[in-house]
This record gives C-alpha cells, structure tokens and sequence, in this order.
C-alpha cells in the first residue's frame, strides 16, 4: 500500500485524467478501502484543491474549479509535448513572453533525462511563417519521434527511416522526398515546424538536401554512427523547407505569368507563397501552390499586379467564379459578364494591352 503523501499525489492524478471516478474506482485503482478514498478526498480539500462530489446511484467524484491550481502530474511523454509546444507558443504574437516563464518553470522541475530530450529538441527546431496558414488540419505527431530525431542531430548521428506517403494525406505532400521502399539513411540537422508540420531537413548519402515530413516517418533501430556535420546557415533552414514545399507540397499548382520584373514580385510576396521566376525585363512567372484554388486566387490577387493564368483548368474556372462575385458586387449584372466571358478569356492569352 502507498504512502499517504504518495497515495494523495496518485489520487490527484487519477482525478486529472478523466471527468468522473466513481469510490469505488478510485479504491480499486489506489488498492485502499472507499472509506480511505472518502478520507483521502478531505485532505486534498484541506490542502486547496477542491473535488466535488455527487451522491445517489450515479455518485462519483470530480475534479472542481478552484482558486488553487493543482500541481500537474505529466508522465515523460506529456511533459516534453508541452515543452515542445510551449517553446512554439513562443513565437505566437501576445504570448511570447508568458511560454517562456511558463517553459523555464517546466524545465526547471524536469528530470535530467527529460530536460536532454526537450533541450536537444528546442536546439534542433525552427519555426516557418505565421501567415500562411491553410484550411487543412496538421497531423498527429508522436514526441518519441521528435525526440529521437532531435537526440541525433543533438549528437551528429546517422538517422535511417523507412519513409511512407499516405494516399489520404495527399493534400500536402512531401517537398522533395517521395514514399521510397528501402529505409532512408540521413544527416540531420534542423526540424522545422510550420503550422503543426514537423519537416526534418537533411542530406542524403548523397550530400543532396532534402525534406522529410516527420509524421511520415518510421524509425529504424538506431546507428550510433556520427557524420561529419555539413550544416546549412542557421537561418537558412526554414526558408529551404518554405522552397521546397512551394515548388512541390501542395494539392494544387500553378505557374503564373506576372507582368512585372521578378524583382517587384519577390518584394511582394513571402518566400512560403512561391518561386518567382524571370522571363525579361517586364515579364515573370511565379510558381505558387496551395491546398485549395482559393488560396492561389487569394495569393495571386493580393500581389497587386497584373497577371494572366492559363491554367489548370480548375483555377482558371475559380477565378471566373470569383471574377464574376466581384462585378456583381459593384452592380454589373450576370448577364452582362457571361456575355464578355469569351473577350475575357481572349485578353487572359493575350496578356495586357
């Protein structure tokens, strides 16, 4: 049987990781009698914490609101994610300075082991843009994989992964890596995150840089071989992975004739929008993708430019829906731009002028 300290800390925790126990739950896990949890429930009042308690046949206890907060008891796994996302929450506009309190006071009680883990992490990270953010909701990443990825570019280890791309999770695909059968052999250097997308970048056995989305990864057993370290500039890891993902992540993409010189385009638009190409002096092309048509009419139409797009289809078919909403909007009437639709698409080959 537990200590009573050790008993109330076991409680409190029990209490935390559901809405309602039940004493006779409670006793069964604590191995003590419902009398013991009834009085256990009294200390733990006493201390500040306050557990409210429901009677009849559906009786049970729960975890209340109060003016103290109860120490949180994190296993190691739960600790280094809110350590994770806390150092993220850093970067967030308005909660940059209380993630950091709050990540020192965490790091501050962290085991040793678990400190090596979130520290080898948060020197191992970047992070991409704020502001680009899309209708796509991130995926489930396991911290066993971020720490292990971080502990090895931490020691300049050989990393080796089976590398594997979900046909349902074709909507934002890998950059330049794609689903490959034998297991990947790998320098890391840096993680980046953007938007909840964990990318590993890194060279091939090749010296050739890639990114690798982390959720797609499989570890291997572990080399313990170390590599002679090629690293990028600090500051050029997120933006590799931003090119990267531009030219070749998305569901949908597009080149995009731009009647400006290539320098006016890429003073206007964020290097995650896309890679802006020169064709002469007035004329470019702007590579750009996105996961939905709608993100590329919102990019290209804020780039305050003329521009002609020839395709694909879809977008092109978006942009006449968005065309004709806007001439609506100010009283031209829909018979009258279906009439103009053919000029329309006429002038789009021609360009300008």
């Amino acid at each position: 049987m537990l200590e009573t300290s050790q008993r109330l800390l076991s409680l409190l925790a029990l209490l935390q990781t559901r809405p309602a126990w039940t004493g006779a739950e409670l006793a069964e896990r604590l191995e003590v009698t419902t009398r013991t949890v009834r009085n256990d429930i009294d200390r733990l009042r006493e201390l500040g914490y306050p557990v409210d308690a429901a009677r009849g046949p559906s009786g049970h206890y729960r975890l209340g609101i109060g003016a103290k907060l109860p120490p949180l008891l994190l296993d190691d796994e739960e600790a280094v994610a809110v350590a994770v996302g806390l150092r993220t929450g850093a970067g967030v506009v308005g909660m940059a300075e209380s993630s950091l309190r709050a990540l020192t006071k965490l790091q501050q009680v962290l085991p040793h082991r678990l400190q090596r883990q979130v520290n080898a992490i948060n020197d191992a990270m970047s992070k991409g843009p704020d502001n680009t953010r899309s209708n796509i909701d991130p995926p489930e990443i396991d911290t066993v994989v971020l720490s292990t990825i971080a502990a090895c570019i931490r020691d300049e280890h050989y990393l080796r992964f089976e590398y594997a791309v979900p046909e349902r999770d074709s909507l934002y695909k890998a950059g330049s890596s794609t689903t490959q059968d034998l297991p990947i052999l790998v320098e890391p250097y840096r993680l980046v995150s953007w938007h909840g997308y964990w990318h590993l970048v890194a060279r091939d056995e090749a010296g050739e840089w890639h990114t690798y989305r982390a959720d797609w990864m499989s570890l291997r057993m572990a080399t313990g071989r170390k590599y002679r370290p090629r690293p990028m500039r600090d500051d050029e890891y997120a933006d590799f992975v931003l090119r990267d993902v531009a030219s070749a992540g998305w569901k949908v993409h597009a080149r995009i004739t731009v009647y400006a010189p290539a320098q006016e385009v890429v003073s206007r638009i964020h290097a995650a929008v896309g890679i802006v190409e020169s064709v002469d002096e007035e004329t470019s092309v702007l590579v750009t993708g996105a996961d939905s048509y709608e993100l590329i009419a919102v990019y290209v139409g804020m780039l305050g430019l003329d521009f002609r797009v020839d395709g694909p289809p879809g977008l092109v078919a978006h942009l006449e829906t968005v065309g004709e909403r806007y001439l609506k909007a100010i009283g031209v009437l829909t018979e009258t731009v279906s009439a103009t639709r053919p000029s329309v698409r006429r002038g789009r080959r021609r360009g300008p002028g």
